[in-house]
């Protein structure tokens, strides 16, 4: 097509520049919710939640981010439609990148936890539903993934208010927190690795080691994983024995000294949280750019091509510079705002969360960290009663929440017919 052999290679720059701005996007907006309850507990400082979540965010987005992608980059638009039609596509793409990142620093400047997957499906709805047809869209998958807007944050709240539960049955209602603390906390550090591990073994590792040879049956996997979470225990262990308890805070507060062996797991509950959510949201950013670098080196919308380890990583190197220039906005408004945070809550809304996220990175779908913390986060207020929580403030996230979708789909349709009129 004229198209592809005229412009190909400003199309293909045009991709990896917006790709990474929206990867950027990811990292100032969406990565603050992730690491915020750790800053809103005073479990890590706002330096150390930056350097852990920039670790942990590429390695998830790198190691595990492949699936998702596959997802956001041919799941929502019905590529029979558009097989005549590669250039609308090509433009599509680019429009959506661009007008995602856009809605996500007009949201990260004025400190709104939006939802950067609203953001990109939003704007690849509008471009596909006006700009091309309304045939092109995949309304029974985008179905799933709305769906999945409304459970992920309901099975996070509901597996957070039980995790929260088990803390108080087996740690803060008895008569030694502390040591009942000691005891209990390397089963929770031991639950953290091994369900990572298991996630990156089955899921993650093929986008990286191509060959068959690294492909590990369920059982073996788990074994791998077993192990893995023994280390992680093994130190967190070594760590807690280092702590002793300070019976003068304790006085002031009887659970001062078992927050504190709390603020050592949160370490481990932050850095699950972060891989899980690089894993689930880097497809946000590269699912688009990698179908457009698919188009152009094919000039058919379609063709099957794995997601190359380098566009994985540049997505991770966007989340990161997005992350460490202007992260800090949104981790107040998420970790401080809706309800009082101690280290023993934070880890249970992060765990839950991190579990949730991980299992739907692992199935391929699309969902929304933020609702999944949030509702996180909710799950941990109600366990201790519905006025922990400060539903003005949790208002006005769900209004933004909201706004997202037709923010994403109006910016998408405005530029998709820019690209058409510069490049048609």
């Amino acid at each position: 097509m004229t198209l592809f052999a005229e412009y190909s290679q400003i199309l293909f720059i045009l991709a990896c520049v917006f790709g990474l701005f929206m990867a950027w996007g990811i990292g100032a907006n969406d990565v603050s919710n992730a690491m915020g309850t750790s800053v809103g507990s005073r479990a890590l400082t706002m330096k150390q939640a930056i350097l852990i979540a920039m670790v942990f965010e590429f390695a998830g987005a790198y190691l595990a981010g492949g699936e998702v992608t596959e997802t956001i980059r041919s799941g929502i638009v019905d590529v029979a439609v558009m097989i005549d039609h590669p250039d609308l596509f090509v433009y599509g793409m680019l429009a959506s990148l661009l007008a995602a990142g856009t809605w996500l620093l007009i949201a990260s400047v004025l400190g709104w936890p939006v939802s950067t997957t609203h953001s990109i499906v939003g704007a690849i709805i509008g471009f596909a539903a006006v700009g091309v047809s309304v045939d092109a869209v995949q309304w029974n998958q985008v179905w799933v993934i709305v769906s999945s807007w409304v459970t992920s944050p309901l099975v996070a709240g509901i597996i957070s208010f039980w995790i929260f539960r088990s803390v108080q049955y087996l740690i803060l209602d008895t008569e030694d927190p502390f040591a009942n603390a000691k005891r209990y906390i390397p089963i929770y550090m031991f639950a953290v690795g091994f369900f990572l591990s298991m996630v990156t073994i089955l899921k993650g590792l093929k986008y990286v080691l191509k060959s068959h040879q690294m492909e590990f049956s369920f059982l073996q996997a788990m074994g791998i994983a077993a192990i893995i979470g023994l280390i992680v225990a093994g130190i967190g262990m070594y760590l807690l024995s280092r702590i002793s308890q300070d019976k003068v805070a304790d006085k002031d507060n009887r659970f001062s000294s078992v927050e504190r062996v709390f603020g050592v797991l949160m370490i481990f509950t932050a850095c699950s949280m972060a891989f899980a959510h690089g894993s689930n949201d880097v497809a946000n950013a590269v699912g688009p750019m990698a179908a457009v670098i698919s188009v152009i080196d094919s000039g058919v919308v379609g063709a099957k091509a794995a997601v190359a380890p380098w566009i994985l990583l540049l997505g991770g190197v966007g989340i990161v510079i997005g992350l460490a220039t202007y992260g800090y906005k949104v981790m107040i408004t998420i970790g401080k705002k809706i309800t009082e945070l101690t280290p023993s809550r934070g880890f249970a809304a992060e765990m839950a969360a991190a579990a949730t996220v991980v299992i739907a990175s692992g199935i391929g779908l699309p969902i929304s960290t933020t609702h999944t913390l949030v509702g996180a986060v909710l799950g941990v207020g109600l366990a201790r009663g519905i006025g922990a929580l400060n539903l003005g403030v949790i208002g006005g996230i769900f209004a933004s929440w909201v706004i997202t979708l037709p923010a994403g789909a109006g910016l998408s349709i405005l530029f998709f017919y820019f690209f058409k009129g510069v490049f048609g």
